[in-house]
């Protein structure tokens, strides 16, 4: 099969010939069908993250299982599955409080590049390929643990599919999960990439009666509005006073940062009200430190939250938001930008750096 392979950081991807091996116990081998092409496949590929190499990106996407490994229960052949970048071991502290995105095993093996297995199933060159974030659908096909995958209906298009496993579980977690906001609040989303439009359908659909939106693009801030944004904000360094006019100077209910940098970080604090929450979702360079205002973050009551991959149960809310798009409820066509072939990896991934907005997917 063929995969785009990550050799050097900085350098492009080569997208060439891979053996891949059988799945193992407990592991499913999936056909790729479509590939979101997200930030967090960005950062590794120009060194924002430091890993080591060669490895295989791409963690959001949907296919096809194809073959089930040994003691595989949870599904068949010919299932259509949405991926899970969590695949959580269900039995450590963190899954049995119903917190999977945290679960320890993944410390070890998926934030290590990792199967659960400890197995790569990849080899290129006469060397193994690491599965980025245990999955590596940057490819044709790949192996993943059976709690990487998760069922789907088989009536909803895989490019529609493709970002619902990061972007949209992100995002629309995020408002539901994370933050809890409740009908008439009034929010702010800093940044209307992929996860930031679903941060705003997201509090659309959790009945704001204020929704802001916050770019330094044009063209995002107009999809934003698509997407149920009342206000849009260009990023700069009139963006909190204006948000603070829009919000009569109380600043907003809850501020959502989705682009996780140390001025954006501060931005969403002086952009919140007195007693106001910032839900932080952006990850940007492993390295990147924020400062606090101690003095007015005590005195007004904020709150700072971290919010990763949702903060709920992916075997749970994937299927969820299937059914609110087959409902009418939520969007999902309406993210997909920009369409590329496998051998167009390289440029969509400087799509994504260019800010050009919504998502791009690689299509098998």
């Amino acid at each position: 099969m063929r995969a785009a392979v990550l050799w050097s950081q900085g350098d492009p991807l080569s997208v060439e010939e891979v053996e891949l091996s059988p799945p193992g116990p407990g592991e499913v081998l999936v056909e790729v069908k479509a590939a979101g092409v997200c930030h967090s496949d960005l950062h590794p590929a120009r060194g924002d993250w430091k890993m080591r190499t060669p490895v295989v990106l791409g963690h959001e996407g949907a296919g096809i299982v194809r073959e089930i490994g040994a003691g595989v229960t949870a599904l068949e052949p010919g299932d259509h599955v949405v991926f899970c970048w969590t695949p959580s071991c269900g039995q450590c502290p963190s899954c049995a409080d119903h917190r999977p995105v945290l679960c320890d095993r993944l410390d070890q093996t998926t934030y290590r590049n990792k199967l659960p297995s400890g197995e790569s199933r990849m080899r290129a060159r006469d060397q193994a390929l690491a599965p980025f974030l245990s999955t590596a659908c940057f490819a044709q096909q790949t192996v993943v643990a059976q709690e990487g995958a998760v069922r789907v209906s088989r009536d909803v298009p895989f490019d529609v599919l493709a970002s619902l496993g990061c972007a949209v579980l992100t995002g629309m977690g995020a408002v539901t999960n994370a933050a809890k906001v409740p009908a008439g609040a009034t929010v702010v989303v800093i940044g209307a990439g992929g996860v930031g439009l679903n941060v705003v359908q997201g509090a659309v659909m959790a009945g704001s009666a204020r929704v802001i939106a916050v770019d330094p693009q044009p063209a995002a801030l107009a999809l934003a509005t698509t997407f149920g944004a009342t206000d849009v904000v260009p990023s700069g360094d009139a963006a909190v006073a204006t948000i603070r006019e829009l919000t009569r100077g109380r600043g907003a209910d809850f501020v959502f940062d989705t682009v996780g940098a140390p001025a954006t970080i501060a931005d969403a604090l002086a952009s919140s009200k007195k007693g106001g929450t910032v839900i932080v979702t952006g990850l940007s360079r492993t390295d990147a430190q924020a400062s606090v205002s101690m003095f007015p973050f005590v005195m007004q009551e904020k709150t700072l939250i971290g919010s990763v991959y949702g903060s709920g149960q992916p075997a749970r809310d994937i299927p969820r938001l299937v059914a609110q798009f087959q409902s009418g409820a939520l969007k999902l066509k309406e993210l997909v930008a920009r369409r590329y072939r496998l051998d167009d990896i390289n440029d969509a991934l400087d799509a994504l750096a260019a800010g050009t907005g919504a998502r791009g997917v690689i299509l098998m």
